[in-house]
Formats: structure tokens, sequence, C-alpha cells
């Protein structure tokens, strides 16, 4: 599966935004992969529109995506969301591992005290155990994504009239 972008895109990217990757990282495709594969699994699913065709293996591009109120036509993949898969890959070399967190909503701790000083965490969602409140978030990339993405506080109403 490939990465959004290019080799080449991703090698200038870094240039313009002054990274470097680490000589142990792994190679810019499978990095691309990795970010790729980090932006359609946490934003996949509130990107507006709808994939393209059933078979496609990433989240862009999409049809009936509308940004800006301007049509994204459905052969495109937006600059930002390749940035922002970038920013996920550089994230991945700098920090491996970074994109994932393995864990359980048992594992968390709620209370610690160390000495003196004790401190209590506020639960993310109490009985979650999907893991959605264990996602890495990282902000950049949010925001960069933050236009593409559904409002789902936004409530629609549909009326159909059909006859004469």
């Amino acid at each position: 599966m490939a990465g959004y972008g290019d080799d080449p895109t991703f090698e200038t990217w870094l240039t313009d935004n002054g990274y470097t990757l680490p000589g142990t990282a792994p190679s810019p495709a499978v990095l691309r992969n990795r970010g790729s594969q980090y932006i359609d699994s946490v934003y996949g699913s509130h990107f507006v529109g709808r994939i393209a065709a059933y078979d496609q293996e990433r989240q862009w591009p999409r049809e009936g995506a509308i940004v800006g109120g301007k049509l994204i036509p459905s052969d495109v993949v937006p600059t930002a969301v390749v940035h922002a898969s970038f920013y996920a890959a550089y994230q991945e070399a700098t920090k491996p591992g970074s994109l994932s967190v393995i864990g359980s909503g048992a594992t968390r701790v709620k209370r610690k005290k160390v000495g003196q000083l004790e401190v209590e965490y506020q639960a993310a969602s109490d009985g979650s155990e999907t893991g959605s409140d264990l996602t890495p978030i990282i902000s950049i990339v949010d925001g960069m994504l933050a236009p593409f993405l559904r409002d789902d506080s936004v409530v629609c109403v549909g009326l159909m009239s059909v006859g004469c």
C-alpha cells in the first residue's frame, strides 16, 4: 500500500520545513506509508465526502468533498492531507512507535501518590474500552486536517417530496 505523496515530494517537504530524518529512520516510502496509515485510521471516518471507489487503499481521493464551499475533484488528494501525512511520517521517524499506542482503559492510572504529593487524573471516558481516548493526536496535523473533517455537531434535516 502506497502512502500519500511520493518520496521526492516528501524529501522536499522535509527540507522546506527544516527537518532532517534520523540516520536510523526507515526509508521515506515506509515512513510515508506509516504516516498515511495514521491519517486514515485516526481521521478517515471523519473526512467530508465519501471514498471514490469501494476498493481504494486510502481514504483519499473522495467524492462529494466540499471544503470552503468548493468541490474537491474526485481524483485529487488535497495538499494539506499529503502534508499532514508527511508530518505524521516525520513524527514516526523521530519517535518510533509514537503513532500507535497499545493499551486499554484497564491500564490507566487514576490516582498516583509519591511522598506527600497525590495526583488524581480525570478519566477521559469511564467504561470506554475502545481505545479511542488512547489515540495519539498531533496538534499540527489536527489543525491541518480540520477543514476536511465533518462537523458531527451539525444536525441536518432533509425533506423529500414525491409526486405532482
